[in-house]
């Protein structure tokens, strides 16, 4: 399995970026094709305390590697995709793991 991972940073408007994450864009996500699982939730902090480097944290889970691009690939997934640029003001850094 393969994880595409979204870690966005502190944003502008936080109570805004909370409703809109919740009411539009997790829609938009669960909608994608070949999703097997999805995880999400606030950064509460790190283990010495300081700042925590990012706000809020996505797991989007695919079969394989193939699999998850050909879900980005469809209109689901680039609505999804899209709408990130709508709400995460504070950025939003991707990254792919093997799971």
């Amino acid at each position: 399995m393969v994880k595409f991972v979204v870690m966005y940073g502190q944003p502008e408007d936080p109570a805004a970026f909370d409703a809109h994450y919740a009411a539009t864009h997790v829609p938009l996500v669960e909608k994608i094709p070949n999703l097997r699982r999805f995880e999400s939730g606030k950064v509460l902090g790190t283990p010495d305390g300081s700042d925590a480097p990012y706000y809020y944290l996505a797991e989007l889970w695919f079969d394989d590697a193939e699999a998850m691009q050909a879900a980005f690939g469809t209109s689901e997934g680039q609505a999804a995709g899209a709408d990130v640029a709508t709400f995460a003001t504070g950025g939003a850094t991707v990254m792919i793991a093997e799971a």
